[in-house]
Order: structure tokens, then C-alpha cells, then sequence
């Protein structure tokens, strides 16, 4: 009897404690995961129709939350998207419009504008935002927003609210570590991804009692295509001639992104946190399939046009997914448009603080937490891009507006314009400029007054101009 009431009691007492952690873990504002692959194009996973790549745990993390079929990135290359996404400014905005350090065309038609080589310190980030609302803050991988020349200890992530950065080792080629591995990690592998994987999950392990924000920006699958020798392998023998990714090394990439969201997600569970924390995943930018007009293979984005670097909605369309549980229906799919200026707001509203007012009068997304809770609701606003910069294997100069189902674009070398309706032409093959010219300029004026209202900068005439010469790139690193 005494036994049967010592169970009683404990069971009680631990029943009661285990109430009161939930309570507690459900009084606290929500964890913010952000993952954001590099260089990923909107087809890059199964679930968004790859018929080659393997991403079990995303396509999991689909089925467990919302699906965006048309979210964007604020630029068709990263350093701009991630400034977006830091800030919840256009790219135009903030003149960050290439990646850093850009590239330099010094006989091309039309000569780029001094833009900003950097993120600079007078703009709020969202984890100076959220750290200022209690969060603790960790950024893991690439960053891509120091200014050249500038120490990223002094101007890095630290500088810009995170408390903690996790980079890659010193030394490291490509994805292999010069080390030869972790020794200290769990992975114990020699690849760049799991290595930074060790950091993101210690960074959970560390802090899971309080609300933290993980920004984790991976460097897969962007070049070098190096994927780890196992997953090469086990690719390898599965390419087909008939499908439309085949890249044995690039599925081997995606597959040990995919591999290390898994483990984020594994530790959330194993923490029980998962059920308080948002989980967003989404890319910098679109799949490369193009470098100085030759087509390299690395993948492809079909049924979008081109990748990477080009006006086109292969260089700006990405997949997106967000599991906020109690919040997002399982297995959703939201078509409304969204862009990567969204997450500053929306991140903003999920913690509940309102950020650095004079900051936020700024910022041009819009928080997608309506979207979250619905589906169909809508967010009625147009969608802008502007890259004043050559790339190699994309377009000239170009501006773009996406409205509804319309997608204007215009070109700066010869202020020629292409108007597609992407819900009948996604793939962009049928230019409906000449056939509906009231709705080209329609459009066309939207653009333009959206630039002055940011005062976008332009590229003008070059003086220097060699038709002959104008393709050759200058010094300035190419990315």
C-alpha cells in the first residue's frame, strides 16, 4: 500500500513537473530556425519536383508544414538576399545590389553605379531586433556582407547582433576541412556542411531553455561542386539519361543539406522544443546552370528560364517551407507571392516586438504570419527586383516587377521591356509586350515610380565602350 502511494506521489510530482515545463516552453516566444541554402534553384528538392535529388527531411518538413510555391529572393545573386533578409529592405534599398566584392565589366554598354560593398552598421538587423527582445542569437556559415578588406571579427555577424558565428575553419578548400575532420563534433566528418552542422546543434543543445534565433546559411550547393565521397558514390549509380537532374555531385550536395536539416530538426525534437520553435527553409537565389554562356550543368530549374544571375524567374524564384506547429496546417501549400524582405517583419511579429521603430518605418516586406495561419489570404501588394550589374552567365542590367499573374521586366542596355503572364507561361517563352502594350505600361510606370520612391541607383552610358571588348570581365573576384 505504502508503495502503491510513494508511485502515486512521484508519478504526480512528475506529471506536474513536466506540465509546468510545457507551460513554461509555451509561455516563451518562439525559437526562429532559419535555414537558407545557397544557390538553390525552385526545383532543387523532391517535394518541388526534382526527379533526381533526394531530400527525404525536407520534404518531412513540408508535409509538416506550408509549402510556398512562388516565393522569391530579393536578388537573382546572394549577398543582396541575405542583406534582405538581415534588414527587410529591398536590395535597391539599401544599395547592396551584387555580390560582394561584384564584378567588374569596364567596356560593357552601360557602366554600373558605385554601389554598397557591404552591410552597413546603421541598419537594425533582425538579430540585432530579436536579441534586443530577449533572443539569443547565432549565425552558422556563410555570411557574405563584409565590406572587402573589413575583419570579419570586427564587421561580421558579432557586429550585427549575433552573439555567436560559426564559420568555416580557416584554411578549408572547397568543402573539405584542412584539418581532416571534427574531431570534437559529433559527425567526425571531413565535409564543410556537417562540420557546421556540429556547431548549429551544440548551438541548440546550449540553448534550448531560453527563445533563441539560429540563422543557419549554408554553402551548399553553391560551387566548388564538391559533394562527400560517400553521397557521390551512392549517386553515381543512380543517374538517368531521361531525367532532367543528373548530376551526381550536386545530388550529393543537396543530400548532405538535406542530411544536416535532419539533425537540426532531430535535436529540436530531442530537446521537445520543436513544437515551440518556427522552422523556415528557403535558398539565396536560383539553381546555376549557366557560367559566361556555357552551359556547365550543374542543374537545371525547369520549367523555369535560366538560373542564376539572369532576369528571369530561374534566377529569383526559390523553394520556400515554414513549420510553425499549432500555426501552419500540415501539408499546406501557399501560392501568394513572398519575398526574402517578408522574414524581417514576419520574424518581428512571431516574437512579438516591434524592432527599432525608426528602422522599421523602412522596411519594404511584409510579415507572412497571416499567410501562416491561412493559406488562401492574400497580401495584395506588387513584388519588385533591380540589378544596375553584368553577371556571367545571366542578363545585362535589368529591373522587374511581378503583379498578380504579370511579370514585366526591363532592360537597361536598351530600355527594351518582356511582359509574361506567369500562370499561363511559367517558363517565360511568350513575351505578350507587343500583343498587350496598355498593360506593359501600366506596369512599366509602376516600376519606374517604385525606383524613385528608393531612389535605386541606375547604371549609365559608358564612355569606354567596346562592343568588341565588352564581355571580358576586370579583376573584381567573380562568384
Amino acid at each position: 500500500m505504502k508503495q502503491r502511494l510513494l508511485a502515486c506521489i512521484v508519478l504526480s510530482v512528475v506529471t506536474s513537473g513536466i506540465s509546468m515545463l510545457s507551460a513554461a516552453e509555451g509561455d516563451r516566444p518562439p525559437n526562429i530556425v532559419f535555414l537558407l541554402a545557397d544557390d538553390l534553384g525552385w526545383t532543387g528538392l523532391r517535394c518541388f519536383g526534382s526527379d533526381f535529388y533526394e531530400t527525404p527531411n525536407l520534404d518531412n518538413l513540408a508535409q509538416d508544414g506550408m509549402k510556398f510555391t512562388n516565393a522569391y529572393s530579393a536578388c537573382t545573386v546572394c549577398s543582396p538576399t541575405r542583406a534582405s533578409i538581415m534588414t527587410g529592405m529591398y536590395p535597391a534599398r539599401l544599395r547592396l545590389t551584387d555580390f560582394i566584392a561584384g564584378q567588374n565589366r569596364p567596356w560593357a554598354k552601360l557602366r554600373i553605379p558605385d554601389w554598397t560593398k557591404g552591410l552597413e552598421d546603421r541598419h537594425v538587423t533582425i538579430a540585432e531586433a530579436l536579441s534586443a527582445a530577449g533572443y539569443a542569437t547565432a549565425q552558422v556559415g556563410k555570411w557574405h556582407l563584409n565590406f572587402p578588406g573589413q575583419s570579419p571579427a570586427e564587421h561580421g555577424p558579432t557586429a550585427h547582433g549575433f552573439d555567436f558565428q560559426y564559420s568555416k575553419p580557416a584554411g578549408t578548400k572547397g568543402y573539405l576541412l584542412r584539418t581532416g575532420g571534427n574531431p570534437d563534433g559529433e559527425s567526425k566528418s571531413e565535409y564543410l556542411t556537417d562540420y557546421l552542422t556540429d556547431k548549429a546543434v551544440e548551438f541548440i543543445d546550449d540553448h534550448r531553455t531560453k527563445s533563441f534565433f539560429l540563422y543557419f546559411a549554408y554553402h551548399v550547393p553553391h560551387t566548388p561542386i564538391q559533394g562527400r565521397a560517400d553521397l557521390v558514390s551512392d549517386f553515381t549509380k543512380k543517374v538517368r539519361d531521361d531525367a532532367t537532374h543528373k548530376n551526381p555531385a550536386y545530388a550529393a550536395m543537396v543530400a548532405s543539406l538535406d542530411q544536416s536539416v535532419g539533425r537540426v530538426l532531430e535535436r529540436l525534437d530531442r530537446h521537445g522544443i520543436a513544437g515551440n520553435t518556427v522552422v523556415v527553409f528557403t535558398s539565396d537565389n536560383g539553381g546555376l546552370t549557366q557560367r559566361y554562356g556555357k552551359h556547365d550543368g550543374f542543374t537545371e530549374n525547369l520549367p523555369l528560364r535560366r538560373g542564376k544571375g539572369s532576369a528571369y524567374e530561374g534566377g529569383v524564384r526559390v523553394p520556400a517551407i515554414v513549420r510553425w506547429p499549432g500555426v501552419t496546417e500540415a501539408g499546406s501549400i501557399c501560392a501568394e507571392p513572398i519575398v526574402t524582405t517578408d522574414y524581417y517583419p514576419t520574424f518581428l511579429e512571431i516574437a512579438e516586438t516591434k524592432g527599432d521603430a525608426k528602422h522599421n518605418a523602412n522596411v519594404d516586406g511584409k510579415s507572412i504570419v497571416s499567410l501562416l495561419r491561412d493559406s488562401d489570404a492574400e497580401l495584395n501588394r506588387n513584388l519588385y527586383w533591380h540589378y544596375p550589374h553584368y553577371h556571367a552567365g545571366g542578363d545585362s542590367p535589368y529591373s522587374a516587377i511581378r503583379s498578380g499573374k504579370w511579370r514585366l521586366i526591363e532592360f537597361h542596355e536598351d530600355d527594351r521591356v518582356e511582359l509574361y503572364d506567369l500562370l499561363t507561361d511559367i517558363g517565360e517563352q511568350n513575351d505578350l509586350t507587343a500583343k498587350m502594350p496598355e498593360q506593359a505600361t501600366k506596369l512599366r510606370a509602376k516600376l519606374h515610380k517604385w525606383r524613385d520612391a528608393i531612389d535605386a541607383q541606375m547604371p549609365v552610358e559608358n564612355a569606354n565602350y567596346d562592343p568588341q571588348r565588352a564581355t571580358q570581365v576586370g579583376r573584381q573576384k567573380k562568384r
